[in-house]
């Protein structure tokens, strides 16, 4: 997938920019540029959802969350210390998930999202999305249990709400600082 870095950007420009940035041109390659970063990492997780003529029509991909990441840092001052040490200690983070609009509404989304999941040897997994609750990716996310850890939450440099959602990928933990349970955990298939 690191030498199908336009046609991620691609993917992501269709799915996502063209739709919530005032200039989806200059974001994608600002987006190129963050990615390309991310795809160095070894510890890179990603799948891609092809078809048989290998265009590349859906996308996800995670990296471990670590102290001294931006997206870590910005989160963990936003939770309560205990909720941040418990989501995010050992956690993957979900940096994008998004297919290409005329494959959308085919469950490609959520077999992309349970195949980077299945086997991931975090505790946890977390990823931010656009808050309203109602929408395709909210609905998806619920389904698929996680939970909300923040909502209407604004990173820095932005005015869009978003919600910050967290996932137990190994099961439930008497340190939950909540006290609820999961729901929908570890529900796994593999991509066809």
């Amino acid at each position: 997938m690191r030498t199908r870095l336009d046609d991620v950007i691609a993917v992501y420009k269709a799915a996502f920019l063209d739709h919530h940035e005032p200039d989806p041109q200059r974001a994608a390659r600002d987006r190129a540029a963050h990615a390309r970063r991310h795809f160095e990492r070894r510890d890179l997780r990603a799948v891609a959802a092809v078809t048989p003529d290998d265009e590349l029509i859906g996308i996800t991909y995670a990296l471990p969350g670590r102290v001294g990441q931006w997206w870590h840092d910005v989160v963990a001052g936003a939770l309560p210390p205990d909720s941040a040490a418990y989501w995010l200690d050992d956690c993957l983070e979900i940096v994008e998930l998004h297919v290409l609009p005329a494959y959308q509404g085919r469950a490609i989304g959520r077999t992309i999202l349970r195949e980077l999941l299945r086997g991931a040897p975090q505790r946890t997994a977390a990823l931010s999305a656009l808050e309203p609750p109602g929408s395709p990716a909210r609905r998806l996310y619920d389904h698929e249990g996680f939970v909300p850890l923040l909502s209407d939450f604004q990173f820095p440099g932005t005015l869009t709400p978003y919600a910050v959602l967290g996932k137990e990928l190994r099961g439930r933990s008497p340190a939950r600082p909540d006290g609820a349970s999961a729901q929908g955990a570890d529900r796994h298939a593999p991509v066809r």
